[in-house]
């Protein structure tokens, strides 16, 4: 059967998984993360090649000051703890986002890891941390339009395929399949470039709740679409 090359999965429900189970926001998040180890397992085991999640938005900022030094911490600690077993599952790290804001000590663990995973060959995990496709862009255009107020490129040489090699996931395929937790019926500003032809799959399962089977479950539903692409 046709499976999906590149997953992208919007992590969505933590929190409200955790106010259903009278637990805290961190809670939820720490169940978010033990998760997602098991979905990229999974989707390993099914033969995807990429899985790319979106973890820490550009928007997520506004949250409480208190919710986003727990979630660095978090990071810190799963980068940490977890490298060992993606060493041991082949699983390359790859991690994308404006990471210029993030706690020194988080970027230098983010490039230790991404290094000593590089030798994974059976999935690869994309960590979208403060990303946003908007932000995405303008970071694009300004690298774009500096290379060429620098002669480096010409006028005639812009093309969508070049815009793309200015992007986060330059060298990653476009995904195939987008998967939204929680029952939302949006994007949140997630991979607007890329996803311009990738079949959606939204469900109302909270993201501390899904689990193989429902993976498996959009994987059936994108194998019965027609993908024409434009045709």
């Amino acid at each position: 059967m046709r499976i999906p090359e590149h997953v992208a999965i919007i992590m969505d429900g933590n929190r409200r998984w955790a106010k259903k189970k009278k637990l805290s926001s961190l809670q939820g998040h720490r169940y978010g993360a033990e998760v997602l180890l098991k979905v990229v397992k999974a989707a390993a085991k099914i033969g995807i090649s990429t899985l790319s999640v979106f973890v820490f938005s550009t928007e997520n900022w506004a949250r409480k000051a208190s919710e986003i030094r727990e979630l660095m911490r978090l990071l810190r600690f799963y980068l940490t703890t977890l490298k060992k077993e993606m060493i041991q599952e082949e699983v390359r790290l790859k991690v994308i986002g404006d990471l210029s804001r993030l706690p020194k000590m988080l970027q230098k663990l983010i490039d230790k890891v991404e290094e000593e995973t590089k030798g994974g060959r059976r999935i690869e995990l994309v960590l979208a941390i403060n990303y946003g496709g908007k932000n995405e862009i303008v970071r694009a255009v300004t690298s774009l339009v500096k290379d060429f107020a620098d002669k480096k490129i010409d006028l005639k040489e812009i093309s969508e395929s070049l815009i793309a090699t200015y992007l986060d996931t330059h060298g990653i395929k476009d995904p195939d399949l987008l998967i939204r937790t929680s029952g939302e019926m949006r994007i949140s500003n997630f991979f607007l470039w890329q996803i311009s032809y990738a079949e959606m799959y939204m469900t109302d399962v909270l993201w501390p709740d899904f689990n193989e089977e429902h993976l498996m479950r959009a994987i059936e539903v994108y194998q019965h679409r027609i993908r024409r692409q434009g045709q």
